[in-house]
């Protein structure tokens, strides 16, 4: 892909989505280096191409959200109640397939430890109390019946081929709105209890978006940046799926890299003008946190207990930073609770432009008709599952 110019910079465009003509603009200004200046070009593409900007899990770890856990309890609750009426209709019945009936009611009190609660946090394993913690056993009831509606990708359940296009999208929201819910609960949570571990970020997504292979200059970052993150640093989204050495190492305990795990771990192979941008605190080499430092060198150590190079820029190891927010520009200053009070009315990506090519993205979760939107937007997919 040949390079852009190495002047511009991208404007994207925050809208309040309770205030449609309250507006708030950022700039980002791409990084110098190959990788960004590709990753320019790519995003041009995506705005010329006028691809769908996907809303949901767009804004993650933002304690102030104006979709609170009354409007996500309601939602699930709207969402359940369609998946309960669909037993009326006896479609399912029809396939012999038992009725499917969801009992559970979802509140803020039944989703979450009130407040006042001081009994130890056994699911934290910290010495803060239970108090605004998730009640995962609920929660966990609520993706099982995700699971057993959904199925997987390559098993689709029957119940969610012989849905129709509403209930599909109902099932959908048990798993998505579960995942917000809890996100929201343990940002809350952090606020109250650890207000340096806020971890806001923006997962900057496009379904059905084109990738590009990486190729050895685009692999660089990972040697200069490893996992290093700054707050208003722009980072090229990862654009497959599968676990990372790191999240291997982390999740499951440092195991020993046998061929099973190996299958499991896939190393970055693409980029794509997709990007996420860290809103949260700096956790970087040799800085606040030194846990940071330590928790680098076992890796380092487990990578190579297992004959693994750290320095092998194929394996993935880290982020690819690409970019950098002008803060004084586009909020007038860089102390981070105040850039945070600023944008957390403004959690809806309104429009995105450099060097002239934009996007709008006028739709929103506050849209009377936005679930409708969200159906249209993906019929084919739902009458593709509907064939399966």
């Amino acid at each position: 892909m040949s390079t852009s110019g190495t002047n511009q910079s991208i404007k994207v465009t925050l809208r309040n989505p309770l205030d449609k003509q309250d507006l708030l603009d950022y700039y980002i200004i791409p990084d110098h280096h190959q990788l960004a200046q590709d990753w320019c070009v790519a995003l041009k593409e995506i705005l010329s191409s006028k691809l769908l900007l996907e809303k949901n899990f767009c804004f993650l770890g933002w304690p102030d959200s104006q979709r609170t856990l009354e409007f996500l309890c309601n939602e699930l609750n709207s969402a359940v109640e369609i998946i309960n009426q669909f037993n009326q209709t006896k479609i399912w019945q029809s396939h012999g397939l038992s009725p499917y009936i969801i009992e559970e009611w979802f509140h803020p009190n039944t989703v979450r430890f009130p407040p006042e609660y001081n009994l130890p946090d056994l699911y934290i394993k910290d010495d803060a109390n239970i108090g605004l913690s998730p009640k995962h056993n609920i929660l966990n009831q609520l993706h099982n019946h995700f699971e057993l509606l959904q199925g997987t990708v390559g098993n689709l359940s029957p119940y969610y081929k012989h849905a129709d296009y509403k209930t599909k999208y109902a099932i959908r929201e048990l798993n998505t709105i579960c995942h917000e819910l809890e996100n929201l609960i343990l940002s809350q949570r952090k606020k109250a209890m650890a207000p340096d571990w806020i971890r806001p970020s923006q997962i900057t997504t496009f379904p059905l978006v084109k990738r590009y292979p990486l190729v050895a200059e685009h692999r660089q970052g990972f040697l200069t940046n490893g996992y290093d993150r700054e707050f208003g640093r722009v980072y090229m989204h990862w654009t497959q799926i599968g676990k990372t050495l790191f999240e291997v190492w982390r999740d499951e305990h440092a195991p020993n890299l046998d061929s099973t795990v190996c299958d499991a771990i896939t190393q970055l192979q693409y980029y794509s003008g997709e990007f996420d941008v860290e809103w949260s605190r700096d956790v970087v080499k040799g800085g606040k946190y030194p846990w940071h430092d330590k928790e680098q060198a076992e890796f380092t150590a487990w990578l190579e207990a297992n004959k693994l190079d750290p320095t092998d820029v194929n394996l993935s190891l880290g982020y690819l930073p690409i970019g950098r927010v002008d803060l004084i520009r586009s909020f007038g200053t860089e102390d981070i609770e105040t850039i945070w009070n600023l944008m957390s009315d403004y959690l809806d990506i309104y429009s995105i432009e450099i060097d002239g090519i934009a996007n709008t993205f006028d739709y929103c979760w506050a849209d009377a008709d936005y679930k409708q939107q969200q159906i249209n937007m993906m019929r084919p997919g739902y009458d593709y599952s509907s064939r399966g």
